[in-house]
């Protein structure tokens, strides 16, 4: 690609690995604060999405020729993230603070990946296509 998809001057792997940290993070967060005695390991759950996705956008950094295959992969964990945040929808009630954030970080994460990986395979269809006719 002659020039590569951006948003807000970020690439789609740049966008990933940004995603998998603050995810990680917080899965990290949520676990050592939780009143939970033992703690649950289902506190870690955003970081159980956060790593494969640092791990695919630095893998998509690093080998560009395979870039839409750890692309399209970041993409089902987006759609993975998003319906499991979805939940919050259904189980808002008694829900900790901390499920809710995090429920909360899922979808919005989730969500705002798909958009922007649609984008860039569009936008790189787009290109595509105009470099066939031209």
């Amino acid at each position: 690609m002659s020039s590569e998809f951006r948003m807000f001057g970020m690439t789609v792997p740049q966008i990933a690995i940004m995603d998998g940290a603050i995810l990680s993070v917080w899965g990290g967060i949520a676990y050592s604060i939780q009143s939970a005695d033992p703690p649950s390991i289902t506190a870690m759950i955003p970081a159980f999405f956060g790593l494969p996705m640092l791990l695919l956008g630095f893998l998509s950094m690093r080998n560009p020729a395979n870039r839409h295959h750890y692309m399209h992969a970041s993409m089902v964990f987006a759609l993975l993230m998003a319906l499991g945040g979805a939940r919050i929808a259904t189980t808002f009630d008694g829900m900790s603070w901390l499920g809710i954030v995090s429920h909360l970080l899922l979808l919005l994460m989730g969500i705002s990946f798909m958009v922007v990986g649609i984008m860039s395979f569009r936008s790189a269809r787009l290109e595509r296509e105009s470099s066939v006719s031209g």
